[in-house]
């Protein structure tokens, strides 16, 4: 079996059909807990077709999710529904599949799991616990119940390339991803910021569109022209890849392109089925932070328009 029909098969158990074709019994919500509907995804399944070596990460990162739908049940029967957000570091041998993220929080659904509310905080490290077994490293969990203050997921001020390109006067015929598209030029200043709410990708196996919106921080003596850092992002149209994935490819693009002093991409992917999904990579950890508040768990952030 080769390794995209591994990845395939790994992670199609809860999408409809197996790898194989075999098709898959419709899911029931369960009255229990069941970790077991986690699907860990190893990350080097993707990363080697760019080159990215797992003992030689060439970026820090975080993957941040939001899961607005998480329900209980107390001991009397009362539904107690709040919102939980965990992150984990991109050094972590696995990424667990998002689908069966769902299914898993939803086995919580009807499950009494705590007596009183007071006891409901346990639930954090019973879920941390979970997810670290299947992403194989430390997950950072927070549960947030009524109404909590929010911050800006990114931070900073970011230039919106759509308007300061003149998008209608340009061209766009790519549509699959490419690093010939990028075109190198001397930088314009101390660094460079930009955004776009043009990312679009798919669903690796159902081919459902993803939309996101893609935040680029670069520093150093070249840069790439504004135009075909738009195009790029467009040119992700036609891929399907995971939200992880997208992410590291446009990071590693451009610092295999220009070598960069900073380089930072985060990609704000739109929820499906209650849960948005949020790749960070950076040179480092601390232009990390200081951009993405989006990778604290215990930071609830508010939405981006797609969001």
């Amino acid at each position: 079996m080769s390794r995209q029909d591994e990845l395939n098969k790994l992670v199609s158990v809860h999408l409809g059909r197996a790898g194989d074709g075999t098709v898959v019994k419709p899911y029931v919500t369960p009255d229990e807990v069941d970790p077991g509907l986690l699907v860990p995804v190893p990350r080097y399944l993707n990363r080697e077709q760019y080159g990215i070596e797992e003992g030689n990460l060439p970026f820090a990162g975080c993957d941040a999710w939001n899961a607005y739908e998480f329900s209980t049940l107390l001991k009397n029967g009362f539904p107690v529904s709040g919102w939980l957000k965990f992150s984990y570091n991109s050094n972590t041998p696995n990424i667990v599949e998002s689908k069966s993220v769902k299914l898993y929080l939803n086995s919580y659904n009807m499950a009494c799991v705590v007596d009183e509310m007071r006891d409901i905080w346990r639930l954090e490290d019973k879920i941390a616990a979970d997810l670290s077994r299947a992403v194989g490293g430390e997950v950072d969990v927070c549960l947030f119940l009524g109404d909590v203050d929010t911050t800006r997921p990114i931070i900073g001020d970011f230039t919106a390339l759509e308007p300061y390109c003149n998008v209608e006067g340009m061209e766009f015929n790519n549509y699959n991803e490419s690093a010939d598209i990028l075109e190198v030029v001397p930088s314009i200043g101390r660094y460079e910021r930009w955004r776009s709410n043009s990312l679009r990708s798919n669903c690796r196996v159902t081919n459902q569109p993803d939309w996101g919106d893609v935040y680029i921080h670069i520093k150093g003596d070249q840069s790439v022209t504004p135009e075909s850092l738009l195009r790029y992002i467009i040119s992700m149209r036609r891929e399907n890849h995971f939200h992880e994935e997208i992410c590291e490819c446009i990071y590693k693009r451009i610092k295999d392109l220009i070598n960069p002093k900073e380089l930072f991409v985060a990609c704000l992917y739109t929820r499906r089925g209650g849960i948005d999904i949020n790749p960070v990579r950076a040179t480092d950890s601390r232009l990390m932070h200081a951009y993405g508040a989006i990778v604290n768990a215990g930071l609830p952030c508010t939405k981006t328009a797609r969001q």
